[in-house]
């Protein structure tokens, strides 16, 4: 004991392998925990959150009764907003399709030998095109 006094406060727990040397101090080894030992300290666990969860409060049921009523009027909002959003698409559609039609209807009807003069005029363009070899 008179050894041990003369060694920091820290350092009396650890184990000391070579008692004449104070230079060899050495942490204690680790000891792995037994399967037994594993399955208490799990028990352990389970028996206190089985605790804590019947600490808790019970529900009340009108608070319960108004979170469901919040959320059924949220969801009748998103599926009215949802709704809302797919009018407007199928809307948008339809316009798009009648302008399209709006576009044929407007433009005149070329005849096979119109269509054939506008083709053969592009077609003279494109050869005399200055800057392009010629092949």
């Amino acid at each position: 004991m008179t050894q041990l006094a003369q060694w920091p406060i820290f350092l009396i727990g650890l184990s000391i392998i070579h008692q004449s040397k104070p230079e060899a101090i050495y942490m204690p080894s680790f000891k792995a925990p037994t399967f037994q030992e594993r399955t208490a300290l799990a028990a352990k666990a389970k028996q206190a959150a089985l605790e804590k969860l019947k600490a808790k409060p019970p529900v009340d049921e009108a608070v319960l009764a108004e979170r469901r009523a919040a959320v059924l009027a949220r969801e009748a909002a998103q599926a009215k907003a949802r709704e809302a959003k797919i009018a407007a698409r199928e809307q948008e559609k339809a316009d798009k399709e009648a302008l399209k039609a709006a576009k044929v209807a407007a433009s005149p009807v070329l005849t096979e030998a119109e269509q054939k003069a506008i083709r053969d005029a592009k077609y003279a363009a494109r050869k005399n095109r200055v800057g392009k070899p010629k092949r």
